[in-house]
């Protein structure tokens, strides 16, 4: 492996806020009930200023580049208030400066949104939303344990509009128990008829560990599942909207932070599970938080770090593992720059991913065919 160099690979921060009114029955992500659906003030001010300790002890890792996106996920960030934001901010940007235009998401969810304003999360600084909508249809929200109803929904991304918000990311699932393609279609046409962005738009998948894996509910067949998807990206791009990744689709500019991720960039973690990966001159590293709050608040930062470096044989699985992703890949040459290793390693299977139609026959880019999309579980299977 040649030395890497950090300061070439672009810094973004993941902010984990963990908790939620209610665990809802698919997720699995790392999120946690809070006491009486209401975060108390006291419980904030601990769990933000536990989050600066844990930024002080990353600055290293920063191999003095600035923090370039922010994306606050949860969980339900939109529990802490605006205010308790802007300290946030502030004491952050004292410890590693953040780039100027720097994007800043906040995940919100329409019951919760409440807590302030909107208008009071632009003003902290937060410049982009992601509105966790998941369907316009409340039956269907029941039944995946979301609070919200579709008013709720539809008047969480007017409000947002009318504060000034002009980067609206909807997340909406498909493949919902019981979905028909009608429904499917209908959810997606209210986000653009409100005003969304950008559409995250993925199918319902059952997790091992959530209430939904132990009770298995009924999902509609794989003729429904297909209609969905081709009568949804026919009707997305219809609407002028751009699939620029699997499951993301835009109107504005793409999310900085999430082409991060995918183009193999680095990012520090602060928050309960947070998880980060680290360029340093000798490899890559993946690192992450304790999970439980209760635990993260009780330890001091430094007992925090779970460190691991990438396995130089699973760098190439890694990196193809997001760079893949894009419709449009990635140019040829970052993977060197953010690996370590020569490309020209793995020149007998791009050939043979190139022959097969399966990849992109261009030298200077690492990008997948529309063959290899439909198929890409098992491109990636072959860098393993």
């Amino acid at each position: 492996m040649a030395e890497l160099n950090p300061a070439a690979v672009p810094l973004s921060l993941y902010i984990h806020m963990p908790w939620c009114v209610r665990k809802c029955p698919y997720c699995d992500f790392n999120s946690h009930a809070v006491p009486d659906g209401q975060l108390s003030l006291e419980l904030e001010q601990e769990y933000l200023r536990a989050l600066v300790e844990d930024f002080k002890t990353q600055v290293d890792f920063a191999q003095g580049r600035q923090i370039h996106s922010v994306f606050i996920g949860g969980g339900t960030p939109s529990l802490i208030s605006a205010p308790g934001y802007q300290w946030l901010f502030d004491q952050l940007k004292a410890i590693i400066p953040f780039a100027e235009g720097c994007e800043i998401t906040l995940e919100a969810n329409p019951g919760t949104v409440e807590h302030d304003p909107f208008a009071g999360y632009l003003q902290a600084g937060i410049n982009r939303l992601s509105i966790g909508v998941q369907s316009f249809n409340t039956a269907h929200l029941k039944r995946l344990g979301r609070i919200h109803s579709n008013e709720d929904a539809i008047s969480a991304i007017g409000l947002a509009r009318e504060a000034g918000f002009e980067r609206i990311n909807v997340d909406l699932m498909h493949g919902l128990p019981e979905q028909t393609l009608e429904q499917a279609l209908h959810d997606l046409k209210l986000a653009v008829e409100q005003g969304a962005t950008h559409i995250s738009w993925y199918q319902l998948t059952i997790e091992p560990n959530t209430v939904f894996f132990r009770t298995q509910p009924i999902l509609p067949v794989d003729e429904v599942l297909e209609d969905i998807q081709e009568q949804g990206e026919l009707y997305l791009k219809a609407q002028g909207f751009i699939n620029y990744e699997v499951s993301a689709w835009r109107k504005e500019l793409p999310s900085a932070h999430n082409l991060n991720y995918w183009q193999f960039g680095d990012y520090l973690a602060i928050g309960a599970g947070a998880h980060g990966k680290v360029t340093q001159p000798d490899g890559v590293y993946r690192f992450q938080k304790t999970r439980l709050p209760k635990d993260y608040l009780a330890k001091v930062p430094a007992e925090h770090l779970q460190f691991k470096r990438i396995e130089d044989a699973d760098l190439p699985f890694e990196f193809m593992m997001n760079a893949l992703r894009l419709n449009q890949g990635v140019e040829a040459k970052i993977y060197a720059e953010r690996t370590g290793l020569g490309l020209d390693r793995l020149n007998e299977l791009l050939s043979s991913l190139r022959d097969r139609k399966l990849m992109v026959d261009d030298q200077d880019r690492l990008s997948c065919t529309e063959q290899g999309h439909i198929f890409l579980n098992s491109v990636l299977e072959k860098f393993l």
